[in-house]
C-alpha cells in the first residue's frame, strides 16, 4: 500500500462509528478478534486477528478461496500464529503505512484502515452494511498488513483473491487518500 500523497493528517472513524455499521455476523467477528487479541496478549486488534474470527465464522469469505486446502493453510497458519509462531509480532504496533496518524486506543492502524475502506467498499456496492466479504477484500487489498501475510505463507495470492472477491474502483491507498 501506499502512502497517501496529502501531508494531511487523516480523521480515523471511531471504532464505534464503524461498528454500527456492521452486520451482526461481522460484529461478532470483531468481537471474536478482540477476545483473540486479548487472549493471545496484544495490545491491538490487528488484522490477523480479523481474518482469523472471519474465517473461523463466514462461510461465504471461506468460499472465496479457490478451494479446501487453501482455507485449511490459512487457518493452519493462524491458529499457529495464536499458539506461539506469532510472537514476533507481540508488542509492535500493525501499521502498514497507509494513512498517518490513523489510531484508535486497541486498534492496529491498519485494522481501522481495513474497516474503514471495507465500509466504503459497501458503500460503493450500495450495501448499508459492511459484510464479511468486504472485510476480506479490504484486508486482501494491503499488501503491508499481518493479514496478508498470513496469505503469503498459506501461498494464497492476495491480488487473486481480491479478484474473485469482485474488487470495486478504488483500492484501498486511493480509498484513504480520498477521504
Amino acid at each position: 500500500m501506499h502512502s497517501p500523497t496529502s501531508g494531511a493528517p487523516h480523521q480515523a472513524p471511531s471504532p464505534a462509528d464503524i461498528e454500527a455499521r456492521l452486520t451482526a455476523e461481522l460484529a461478532a467477528v470483531v468481537a471474536g478478534a478482540r477476545r483473540r487479541a486479548l487472549r493471545d496478549g496484544d495490545r491491538q486488534l490487528d488484522t490477523a486477528h480479523l481474518l482469523h474470527s472471519l474465517m473461523e465464522s463466514d462461510t461465504e469469505v471461506r468460499a472465496a478461496f479457490e478451494d479446501g486446502p487453501q482455507v485449511a493453510r490459512v487457518l493452519g497458519y493462524l491458529v499457529q500464529r495464536s499458539i506461539g509462531y506469532g510472537l514476533r509480532w507481540q508488542g509492535s504496533v500493525e501499521d502498514s503505512g497507509a494513512v498517518p496518524l490513523m489510531t484508535q486506543p486497541g486498534w492496529s492502524p491498519s485494522a481501522l484502515t481495513a474497516l474503514e475502506y471495507a465500509l466504503r467498499r459497501a458503500a460503493a456496492r450500495g450495501g448499508d452494511q459492511v459484510t464479511g466479504r468486504d472485510l476480506l477484500a479490504a484486508l486482501a487489498a494491503d499488501p503491508e498488513c499481518r493479514a496478508v501475510q498470513v496469505f503469503q505463507h498459506a501461498g494464497v495470492d492476495a491480488g487473486a483473491l481480491t479478484d474473485r472477491l469482485g474488487e470495486l474502483p478504488g483500492r484501498l491507498g486511493e480509498a484513504t487518500r480520498q477521504a
